[in-house]
């Protein structure tokens, strides 16, 4: 009886993992081409769609750095207003096909992966819209702590434009703590 338990929970365990595997919206588009090298580094959250591991969180940044494995480390983090203490996750991405375009599957519990989609890059790599699996997960992303307002106002079209509803956006606060 263990032997079964044990076949029927990975194969349970297999059609998680492939059914988690990276998706992206539908009518939405991953740059390409697009430039891993440059995208490396510190992003600010400017906006960001309400989900449980951002909830009650500001401050929020994320790195992104190369594994040896030529995977992508990234290093979530934000303040948690409510409880007054930084929350930190840390997870890895990979590209689901081609490392020239900005569709990625990401992981913060292996071997469940999700989409990390850069819809719209600037020429700079100063501002990126970026899409999750489906319509519950964007982010607007900046080098610094804030986007200029043209930015924000194009990238807010791109996203309604794929179905989005951005005026649940939480807007999130930077502050020096």
């Amino acid at each position: 009886m263990k032997i079964i338990n044990k076949n029927v929970f990975l194969k349970i365990l297999c059609i998680l993992a492939i059914v988690s595997c990276a998706n992206i919206p539908k009518g939405a588009k991953a740059v390409k081409p697009f430039d891993k090298a440059r995208y490396l580094g510190k992003w600010y959250e400017i906006a960001r769609m309400d989900f449980r591991f951002e909830r009650n969180l500001n401050n929020v940044t994320a790195n992104y750095s190369l594994n040896n494995n030529g995977s992508i480390k990234v290093v979530n983090r934000g303040f948690n207003y409510v409880t007054k203490q930084w929350k930190q996750a840390e997870g890895r991405a990979k590209f689901v096909k081609d490392p020239n375009e900005a569709m990625l599957k990401v992981s913060f519990f292996v071997p469940f992966y999700s989409g990390y989609n850069v819809l719209a890059i600037d020429d700079q790599y100063k501002y990126a819209l970026v899409a999750g699996k489906n319509l519950d997960y964007l982010w607007l992303l900046s080098r610094e702590t804030t986007m200029p307002e043209d930015v924000k106002e194009d990238y807010l079209k791109k996203a309604r434009k794929i179905g989005y509803d951005t005026s649940v956006l939480i807007w999130t606060e930077h502050e020096i703590k």
